[in-house]
Parts: C-alpha cells; sequence; structure tokens
C-alpha cells in the first residue's frame, strides 16, 4: 500500500479552508477575553495551516480602528468540528488606545528614522501610523520605514518606531526579519545570503537554519572543534569577490554559507528533514581549513563541516554546491542508517552522498552551476565522478561483482550512482542541460528512468527506514523497492523501474 501524503491546505477538501477561518473567527468572538478581542478590533487572515486528521491553525493580525496593531497577532487552533482547542498569542492582550490622533506630526518620526539610518543613499521615508503592543503595552505610534541603496549599490532600509504621543524613539530594526546580504560567490554567481546584524555590521550565521560560517585560520582539520575559528564580519553585508584562488577569504565563505543553506533546505522541503540530525539544529562551517587541503569533510563529533582551499593550482576551494551536499549527506547517513564506511556498506555510504549532493545541485536550480550527473565539476574539473559511466575516471565500478566491496569506497559508489542515473534517466545517449551522457547497462537491457525527484525520494526512504549499518548492495535493492512500494505501490511503474536500474547493473 502506498504511504499517506499528510493533507495541506492546498490539497484539502474544497471548501474546508473557508470553513477553518469562519469557525475561528467566531471561536475568537465567542472567547474574547481570551484573545484579548474587543470594540474597535478586527482580524486581518494572514494564514491557514489544515492537518491531516481535520484540526486547523488561523493565524490573524488584529487591528484597532483600522489601525495595524504590532505584536497583536494571534493563532486559533480549533479540532476537526472546528471547536477551540487552544489559543496562541503575541505580546498584546488588549489591543486599545484611549485616542488614535498623534500628538508628534508624522514629520517628526520620519527625521527620526532618517538619522537612525546612517550610510542609506537615496532614502525615502513613509511613516505609518500603528498601535505599537510588542512589549505588552499598546501606545500609538509611527511605524517609519526607510528604504535606498547601501555602499554598494544594494537594497538597503531600516524600520524606526517612535511613540506618536511622545516623540521618543521604540525601537530600531532592519527592515527584514533577518538581513540579506549580497555574496559575490565563486560558483554560482551574486547571491542573496541570509546573515544576522549585530553591533557595527554583520555576521555570515544563518537566523532561518542555525548554521554559522567561520574561518578556520588554516588549521587542520584534526585540531578543529565548533568553537574554533574566527566569526567573518562585514560593515556592509556585501561579501567576497567571486573571484576563485581568491585572497579575499570570505569568498569561499559566501559559497560554503549558501551551500549549506541550500543543502538544508533541500532536506527540510523535498524530505521533511530539519537539519542533519532532525532536530532543527544547525552547524558549524569552517572554510580555509588546512594548507593546500584539496578536500572538505563533515565531522560527527564536532557537527561540522570543513572545506579546504584546494591545490593552489587547477582545484579552487572546495565549497561547490554538490560538494557540500555530499559532505553534509555523511551526516545525515550517520543519523540514519550509519552505513560503515568499508566493502559494500562503504561504497553505498560514499554513493548517497553523491546522490544527494547531486540532488542539492538540481535542486538549487542556479543558472550559473546548472544541475548534473557529473560530481564535483566545479571545485575538480572537469568533474571527480560521473553517473551515467563511472568507469570514465578509470577506477569506478560501473557493476555489482563479487569483489566490488574490497575497492576503495569511493570507487564501489559506482555502483549506486550508475543505478541511480539508470532509474533517474535510463540507458543510452541523452543531452541534459547541455551535458551529453551515454550510460551502458550490464545485462545489455534497456533502462526507462523516472526521474530523479522520485529516485531520490525512494533512497531517502530506503536509507532512513530499512538500511542498516551492514547494508549490502543486495539489501540496497531490497530496501529501495520497499521504499518504492511504500511511496508508489508494488508493481507501479516506479517500482518497476528501481528493479530493471539493479538488475541492469547486476545486482539481482
Amino acid at each position: 500500500a502506498a504511504v499517506a501524503i499528510p493533507t495541506t491546505a492546498a490539497s484539502a477538501a474544497p471548501g474546508a479552508r473557508d470553513a477553518a477561518i469562519a469557525q475561528a473567527r467566531a471561536n475568537v468572538t465567542r472567547n474574547a477575553g481570551v484573545f484579548g478581542f474587543g470594540s474597535g478590533q478586527d482580524l486581518v487572515l494572514k494564514d491557514v495551516v489544515l492537518d491531516a486528521d481535520g484540526t486547523s491553525h488561523v493565524r490573524f493580525d488584529r487591528t484597532f480602528q483600522g489601525l495595524p496593531v504590532v505584536g497583536g497577532d494571534l493563532v486559533v487552533h480549533q479540532d476537526a468540528r472546528g471547536r477551540l482547542k487552544d489559543s496562541t498569542r503575541a505580546a498584546a492582550h488588549d489591543a486599545a488606545v484611549r485616542s488614535t490622533v498623534p500628538k508628534v506630526p508624522a514629520q517628526h518620526g520620519a527625521a527620526d528614522a532618517l538619522s537612525a539610518a546612517p550610510g542609506i543613499k537615496d532614502a525615502v521615508s513613509t511613516p505609518e501610523l500603528v498601535v505599537w503592543a510588542a512589549d505588552g503595552t499598546p501606545r500609538l505610534a509611527w511605524r517609519t520605514t526607510v528604504e535606498g541603496t547601501g555602499e554598494h549599490g544594494q537594497p538597503a532600509g531600516k524600520i524606526v518606531v517612535t511613540d506618536a504621543t511622545t516623540g521618543e524613539q521604540i525601537e530600531a530594526l532592519d527592515a527584514e526579519h533577518q538581513a540579506s546580504g549580497t555574496g559575490n560567490s565563486e560558483y554560482t554567481g551574486t547571491i542573496t545570503l541570509d546573515t544576522t546584524p549585530v553591533s557595527g555590521g554583520y555576521t555570515l550565521t544563518d537566523p532561518v537554519r542555525g548554521h554559522v560560517t567561520k574561518d578556520a585560520g588554516n588549521l587542520s582539520a584534526s585540531s578543529l572543534k565548533a568553537s574554533s575559528g574566527t566569526a567573518f564580519t562585514s560593515a556592509t553585508n556585501v561579501w567576497g569577490d567571486g573571484k576563485k584562488f581568491s585572497s579575499n577569504r570570505a569568498t569561499a565563505a559566501v559559497d560554503a554559507h549558501a551551500n549549506t543553506a541550500w543543502t538544508y533546505d533541500y532536506y527540510k522541503n523535498v524530505h521533511g528533514r530539519s537539519g542533519i540530525k532532525n532536530d532543527g539544529k544547525g552547524a558549524t562551517v569552517f572554510v580555509h581549513v588546512g594548507t593546500n587541503w584539496d578536500n572538505a569533510q563533515w565531522s560527527d563529533t564536532c557537527f561540522c563541516m570543513m572545506t579546504g582551499d584546494g591545490n593552489g593550482s587547477t582545484d579552487p576551494e572546495q565549497v561547490d554546491l554538490d560538494t557540500m551536499g555530499h559532505e553534509m549527506t555523511h551526516g545525515v547517513t550517520s543519523a540514519t542508517a550509519n552505513l560503515r564506511y568499508s566493502g559494500e556498506s562503504g561504497g553505498l555510504n560514499e554513493s548517497t552522498s553523491d546522490i544527494f549532493g547531486t540532488m542539492v545541485e538540481w535542486y538549487a536550480n542556479n543558472p550559473v552551476d546548472t544541475g548534473d550527473y557529473l560530481f564535483s565539476d566545479q571545485s575538480t574539473p572537469p568533474w571527480l565522478r560521473r553517473f551515467d559511466k563511472p568507469s570514465l575516471d578509470g577506477r569506478s565500478a560501473d557493476c555489482w561483482s563479487s569483489s566490488v566491496g574490497k575497492l576503495d569506497v569511493h570507487y564501489s559508489s559506482g555502483v549506486g550512482n550508475h543505478w541511480f542515473y539508470l532509474a533517474s534517466e535510463g540507458s543510452g545517449t541523452k543531452t541534459i542541460n547541455g551535458v551529453t551522457y551515454t550510460s551502458p547497462t550490464c545485462n545489455n537491457s534497456t533502462v526507462a528512468g523516472i526521474g530523479n525527484q522520485k529516485v531520490a525520494k525512494i533512497w531517502y526512504r530506503a536509507l532512513t527506514v530499512y538500511m542498516t549499518s551492514t547494508t549490502t548492495y543486495k539489501g540496497a535493492r531490497a530496501a529501495s523497492l520497499n521504499a518504492a512500494r511504500d511511496l508508489y505501490g508494488s508493481g507501479s511503474a516506479e517500482y518497476n523501474a528501481v528493479a530493471a536500474a539493479w538488475s541492469a547493473v547486476s545486482v539481482n
């Protein structure tokens, strides 16, 4: 039987969302004391989440006499019959103020906002009258947004809140929930980075996903711990110079920081996994590890991602998309099946990292580093390994044999990589994103692919549900068929494609 997919707002029964909203409004009115909902207030719908069991969670912002209430938002939690189960609300309980007529004119708030946003060129200030109750005590205030450009032409903004009765500044914050920095990367062009404002500038700490990117100062990987290194900071929130073998130490950090975020987002949005250990915690990411260290690695002990500077001549910094995704996937494997790093299980461990590292690249859909089946083609040109015919590197195995387990795990991984390509794209010659692949089969069969997204979902379930520390290639076939059965049904096209691809690499 196929696995039931949890119901979302988009796929719920027609009318369920509207019914939940209407019930929530009624529940707030009936329980006005609980929500602090009184005369002059109104509810502004913000979001609705519908669970598979019919439970609903309806989120509202509030207004008072038409003014937005800052800190007045609330969530109504209801059971499948629309009955109030629980409530969540921000700091404000009572949103009422004595008067909505300001004693301090808008121009005062605008001037205060402009003075609080130095360094923003061509600044334009837009004041808005609000009820500010983020500390629980409602008061009339001017919320002024300053927008303009920063020193390097990047968008810059500030939000300044001033008391509309006394003129006192209440708070000043960046115009976004987290700062958006501009990264000039080595491998993916000019990109946006999630950073954190600190005194005097910004730091490469991702407030959404929790990871922090640091300069290892060329310490060796063996001597690093999470507290090692130096945080990257910038006064302008513009990072790196976009050059390979760069003397600007923040350039490698741009790629490492962004690609860690892409890896986190891939696992979260595609597989529902929140971080390496599925506990929502972010890692410490180090760049400039060692001296001419042409490698990258994941450390479970440190809970750190470590990247080297390349060999100084042909291989630049090891911070490209699929390399970062590969190494962080070792952490996911360790937290799940924990495939032993020797024999066939070791080959499967490496193949799993190649597969999901490649899928991070496809997920990112970056126009500079497009999705392909060439592993580490950016940092180890023209590529380190390839999926369609792994033996083209001169060492990797295309097909399973009884001696595969005696190979180095980076070469026995070829069997799993070849299976993934055949299951995804099929056999024969094919051009994808400008790259031509020619994939043979070991049994002279013709295989039709089902697309890498389906195969990756099957492989993730196989890894996290059915594989163990000693799984062999034969065991991986059984695990992935169990996963395909769970997701798509026994005898489905997906199930049959997985089986055919394994047979095509001599795993029966």
